[in-house]
């Protein structure tokens, strides 16, 4: 009989034990959880705290008693693996209940424990009021926090995913919220034409956003101090700064880590012992766009890596492909998400060679009411079109045209395939050229030389002349402040009083008639370029 041992559960352990039973109907398969639940929805968290899950056992997605039941899986909540003893093969495990410790046996090890919440050695990071935000506990200890002091003001440190999912719910409690970010935009991740759209949301919410400001300090009577010098008070503090990989059983058992921290493993989610596997937040992991190792704290890969591992651990054949960084927020009624590689993230790999267009469809076609835009934004090779990442914000369908791009970004496909997919379409959820059609056929014309894209930062220094051929009531409104204005019904008898020896940057309000006068003009002989999304990017990029 084949002794599994599974050290954390939540969605990495609980899953590759509930695999290794269905694979291995003799194994003895035991969990080690040092927590009170052994599988709960880390990413429901906020939403417990601001009442829309209402019970806290709706949290709970397996408990210990159903893990015996059905699956006859040995699960031991309150017991810590204190150490591993690679050549006894044993694992030195602490029950918290009465502290008494025991050495459990294994064949085969499955390390799944997660990462611990950030908390930098500020002063005052340890003061009553002050949260983090990981399990069920810390969500109650918040929700305890909000009804025993009648909170009314709260600042959240960090402006990632899980800060601003809070933000939303603690807004919703009725507080007064303020975010402090070190970063000069939120949600880091994605680049800054669509963090300030989500910034703007923010602020339309009458959410403080500090920007740019790290903290500092949190003084008595729940002060936060950054680095500007500004105090903000509050009734609690939640911190949203990233998350750690647990390592420390992996270290001390002399296990090899990456160059990030983590746990480092191959493509069967195998550490440097050949007895002992890694899965979830705690191990290192390799982007597929990139090829670039990091971290990544996401429900979704974690459970994929414990599926492999237990396939290796049963001899299937089996491997981890990597990971594309797929993420989604909504927030205040707006949904932002991304997949694949972003700008920073390109740079930071050397990945300069790159092109991006962005564009601003309706959800679904406009003539049936209701129809909301979507910005999209996607990075492709512009040699042979191959697709690099994407990210998109609005109101409503973000959610499925990045799961589409993701599917095709993971299959290698390129802008000619998205140019050419058969999507669902029915006026309510679509057109008949979807926002995905639309970004590939932008792109195709890009790759086959039909379009040529001018860059942003052109506009701001570069010697191009940026000729907006909207009307001009729309010019009036609002325009990029070096823009000249040539409305395209009147350009054709108008070439005359532009340049031939300029590039030309040509802006309409989201890309269309902008497409239209560039071709015009590089067939008269001109040097155009258009600037990809217009002028609501522009507004974007400045937000």
């Amino acid at each position: 009989m084949k002794r599994i041992v599974v050290v954390g559960g939540v969605a990495g352990g609980a899953t590759c034990a509930a695999r290794l039973r269905r694979l291995d109907e003799e194994a003895e398969i035991t969990i080690l959880e040092r927590g009170p639940h052994v599988s709960y929805a880390t990413c429901g968290l906020p939403y417990f705290v601001g009442s829309v899950i209402p019970r806290e056992s709706d949290l709970l997605v397996a408990t210990p008693k159903l893990f015996q039941e059905r699956f006859a899986i040995d699960v031991r909540t309150g017991h810590e693996a204190m150490a591993i003893r690679r050549i006894e093969q044993q694992v030195v495990v602490r029950s918290l209940a009465d502290d008494k410790t025991y050495h459990l046996p294994y064949d085969a090890l499955v390390l799944a424990p997660g990462a611990s919440p950030v908390r930098p050695p500020l002063p005052g990071i340890d003061l009553e009021g002050v949260f983090t935000l990981r399990t069920v506990e810390d969500a109650r200890r918040i929700i305890e926090r909000v009804g025993k002091v009648g909170a009314r003001k709260a600042v959240v440190v960090g402006a990632g995913f899980i800060g601003l999912e809070l933000v939303e719910n603690l807004v919703g409690l009725g507080l007064e919220v303020s975010v402090v970010e070190k970063a000069p935009q939120v949600l880091p991740p994605v680049d800054p034409e669509v963090a300030g759209v989500m910034a703007t949301v923010l602020r339309n919410n009458n959410v403080a956003l500090y920007l740019m400001e790290g903290l500092v300090a949190i003084e008595e009577g729940l002060v936060v101090r950054t680095t500007s010098g500004r105090e903000l008070a509050a009734d609690l503090v939640v911190l949203s700064l990233g998350v750690r990989p647990e390592t420390r059983l992996a270290r001390e058992a002399g296990l090899e880590l990456g160059p990030h921290g983590g746990i480092l493993v191959n493509e069967e989610m195998l550490t440097s012992d050949p007895r002992i596997w890694a899965v979830g937040d705690a191990v290192e992991v390799t982007h597929v766009v990139t090829e670039q190792t990091g971290l990544l704290a996401l429900a979704g890969p974690a459970q994929r890596e414990a599926r492999v591992a237990a396939d290796s651990i049963c001899g299937r054949p089996s491997r981890f492909r990597g990971v594309q960084g797929t993420a989604i927020l909504q927030l205040f009624g707006t949904t932002v998400a991304m997949t694949g590689a972003s700008e920073r993230s390109l740079g930071m790999a050397g990945m300069l060679g790159y092109s991006v267009v962005h564009l601003h469809p309706g959800d679904h076609a406009g003539y049936y009411p209701g129809a909301t835009p979507i910005d999209l934004k996607l990075l492709f090779r512009p040699y042979d079109g191959k697709i690099l990442g994407a990210q998109a914000v609005g109101r409503k369908g973000v959610d499925k045209r990045i799961d589409v791009l993701a599917m095709a970004l993971q299959m290698g496909a390129t802008v000619f395939d998205l140019e050419q997919s058969e999507l669902a379409y029915a006026p309510q959820y679509g057109s008949a050229r979807d926002p995905v059609n639309l970004a590939g056929m932008i792109a195709a014309n890009v790759v086959r030389g039909d379009l040529s894209l001018g860059s942003w930062e052109d506009v701001i220094s570069g010697p191009g002349l940026v000729v907006d051929v909207r009307s001009p009531e729309e010019f009036e409104r609002g325009h990029i402040p070096s823009a000249i204005n040539l409305p395209l019904p009147q350009l054709r008898r108008r070439l005359g009083e532009l340049p031939r020896d300029r590039q030309l940057l040509v802006c309409c309000q989201v890309g269309q008639r902008a497409y239209y006068a560039a071709r015009l003009l590089s067939q008269r002989g001109f040097q155009a370029s258009i600037l990809s999304g217009g002028y609501r990017t522009w507004q974007d990029l400045t937000a």
